[in-house]
């Protein structure tokens, strides 16, 4: 992604209300999810790119696990690509079905993601804690709060996404 294009990111990050703090958050993520991108020639790095570096947007108005549907509906509200929207929507822990964001108060949307895109993104943002990488396991075991399921879940796509993006 050329420059201008991440400044560009970064300045709909700030537009939308988001903090320092998360923008340098997506840039972290970014950095991760290229590196998966690049090992899959049938990757669409670009999106890949600009995804993680939106992946947050809805940060900008609630810090909730609502944040991921909010970012989505306000790229689609300005017209951007539903594969993008997509990627954003779907990259909170693995994923949620439509019934598991009933139960959450959230929409009832199907948030799995289901391309490698979402799913490079997805993962990338388990690796960042903040601004630090860290390892799945340490995902998962900062995620003791959550069902089973859901860690296990993580842990499924963390190996899906490193078989599809091995050299």
């Amino acid at each position: 992604m050329p420059d201008s294009l991440r400044k560009k990111c970064e300045e709909m990050l700030r537009e939308a209300g988001c903090s320092e703090k998360v923008i340098a958050h997506v840039g972290v993520v970014r950095d991760v999810a290229c590196e998966y991108a690049q090992r899959n020639p049938s990757v669409d790095f670009s999106l890949v790119e600009e995804g993680a570096l939106l992946h947050d947007i809805g940060r900008g108005s609630t810090h909730s696990i609502a944040h991921a549907q909010a970012g989505a509906d306000l790229l689609r509200a300005r017209g951007f690509p539903e594969k993008l929207a997509r990627i954003v929507e779907c990259h909170t822990g693995a994923g949620l079905t439509a019934d598991e964001c009933s139960l959450l108060g959230l929409e009832p949307r199907d948030c799995m993601p289901t391309t490698i895109e979402e799913k490079i993104v997805c993962h990338a943002d388990n690796l960042v804690a903040g601004t630090k990488r860290i390892s799945i396991e340490e995902s998962i075991e900062s995620s003791s709060h959550l069902a089973r399921k859901f860690r296990e879940r993580m842990d499924r796509l963390a190996a899906e996404v490193e078989l599809l993006c091995s050299r």
